[in-house]
């Protein structure tokens, strides 16, 4: 009988001790991967295959509502980590500059800091583009531009001096000092400094300008520091490599990790591999980057298979915004692909396809294979949710605007968060409420692809998603009190620092609530 009553004590604890153990956490952050350029998403006017993606959304659950902060990237990567909405820093529009300073705050908590705090081995392997405390003197700038006019040699020679100085430094203020053990990647693979950054170090010292032809067709996009020979497209692979590495390395010590894998891809530059030419079946190189990119994922995801982790790893696949409208788009539209799918607009933009991005989560044994959730979450609600996960609760100064999606994932069918806030490039806020959208301006987009139809008349947009996901029809003028109450709703966001139940937080600066459309950001490249 004793033997007995052991054995079902046994077969009760088991299940509980599952579901309790921590998992490992790979986040991967596509970039300018539109809604649409998602197979899974965009079944019947997609027409790239991206099977290593959609076989997240089979082996796991597929949100049909996710958002990122913004249309475009550094100001979504501070919401993903942070748990804290972007436009509550100094970042009120646009992104960090060329050798930008750290947008995170020394003392702010990220998802690495948290993870770290369970005993968890953190990486950030990839594209930060959150600033550094580049150790570039006031006299040494000028070094780090494109000069023009004066003496061409004694130029270089003393360029050549700054960057050697400059680059046998540390550099401090990046993801080492944010929560996460180790760093690898380019920063920003289209900017100089033109080479891999490991931790606080550069590998090699740039010591040449990036060759003419690298900043044509879409390739990099600003002139600078760059180490002898640099390729382009040797960027991804050896960031996917490293990111395999670093999951095989784990694996093998037995030890917990947080691996946030911010790919460079299919942003620009639009270097693709001899292998991924022509595989996407459009005469486009951003499809073919897109496919190579998948092929990535799929490299990822195998990496978890043969180091045994796979079960026991919590993986979210997710993009920093929506696609880039000048990298091709009329082309790709011509030939039947259409990258943000049943959505109006593209990166940049306040419209759905600047922020309303693929967002994906596999967990075996606890979300259901081929599960779709249709409720509204936010990138920044990954804060929330890995510290339920965890079993912690966050302080009031950290994940003020994030919310636990565990419930969903566990298969529940409720909302989670009543509201979110997404912004245009050029800071113009969008507010949800249920299916409600208002855009705190006359004009949508704020973007690259200005609306030919603003309506100064009514000040702002409001839209149903609900019937109307196209945003096609403004109903601002006929529903004020709607209107009215929505706005209540954004300015209390605004003013009370968080959009959680907490202490009362401080705004980082004043901001912004209608931006001026006459004071656009210069629309470029990025």
């Amino acid at each position: 009988m004793k033997i007995l009553s052991l054995f079902l004590s046994f077969l009760v604890i088991v299940p509980i001790h599952a579901a309790t153990k921590k998992p490992n956490i790979v986040i991967i952050l596509a970039d300018d991967l539109g809604y649409g350029d998602v197979q899974c998403y965009n079944p019947q006017r997609g027409k790239i295959p991206t099977p290593n993606i959609d076989r997240l959304a089979k082996q796991g659950m597929r949100f049909t509502d996710g958002h990122s902060s913004s249309g475009v990237c550094s100001p979504s990567r501070y919401t993903l980590l942070t748990g804290r909405y972007h436009w509550r820093t100094s970042l009120q529009k646009g992104i960090v500059g060329v050798f930008g300073e750290p947008l995170i705050e020394p003392d702010r908590m990220t998802i690495g800091t948290l993870a770290k705090q369970h005993g968890y081995r953190t990486a950030t392997i990839g594209k930060w583009h959150l600033g550094w405390d580049w150790p570039i003197a006031k006299e040494q700038k000028r070094f780090f531009q494109n000069p023009k006019g004066g003496d061409q040699a004694t130029i270089e020679s003393e360029r050549r001096g700054a960057w050697n100085e400059v680059f046998s430094k540390p550099i401090l203020g990046g993801p080492t000092t944010r929560g996460f053990d180790e760093y690898f990647g380019t920063d920003v693979p289209n900017w100089p400094p033109f080479c891999f950054i490991e931790n606080d170090r550069t590998r090699g010292i740039p010591s040449e300008l990036l060759p003419k032809p690298l900043l044509e067709n879409n390739l990099a996009s600003q002139m600078g520091p760059a180490l002898k020979d640099w390729q382009l497209e040797g960027i991804l692979p050896a960031i996917t490599d490293r990111a395999c590495s670093f999951i095989t390395k784990r694996a093998a010590a037995k030890e917990n990790f947080l691996l946030y894998l911010p790919l460079t891809t299919p942003h620009t530059p639009l270097s693709v591999n001899e292998a991924w030419r022509g595989k996407s079946g459009l005469d486009s190189a951003v499809a073919d980057l897109t496919i190579e990119t998948d092929a990535m994922v799929g490299r990822v995801l195998d990496a978890l298979e043969k180091s045994g982790t796979a079960s026991d790893t919590l993986v979210i696949f997710t993009s920093d915004n929506g696609f880039a409208p000048y990298v091709g788009l009329e082309k790709l539209e011509k030939q039947g692909h259409f990258p943000s799918g049943p959505l109006r607009g593209y990166k940049g933009d306040a419209w759905e396809g600047g922020h309303r991005v693929p967002f994906m989560v596999r967990w075996p044994g606890v979300v259901k294979p081929r599960s779709v959730c249709d409720q509204l979450v936010h990138q920044a609600d990954l804060m929330r949710t890995l510290a339920d996960i965890l079993g912690t609760k966050l302080p009031d100064n950290a994940g003020e605007d994030s919310f636990s999606f565990l419930p969903q994932l566990k298969g529940e069918d409720r909302p989670i968060r009543q509201h979110a806030v997404s912004c245009s490039m050029g800071g113009i806020p969008a507010l949800r409420e249920g299916s409600w959208k208002l855009i705190a301006a006359a004009s949508g987009n704020g973007g690259w692809n200005q609306s030919p139809n603003p309506e100064p008349a009514t000040r702002v947009l409001l839209f149903n998603l609900a019937d109307d996901l196209g945003e096609t029809r403004n109903l601002a003028a006929d529903l004020p009190q709607r209107v009215s109450e929505m706005k209540t709703s954004l300015e209390k966001l605004i003013a009370d620092g968080r959009s959680t139940i907490g202490a009362v937080q401080q705004n980082d600066v004043h901001v912004q609530r209608y931006p001026n459309q006459q004071n656009r950001p210069k629309l470029k490249k990025q």
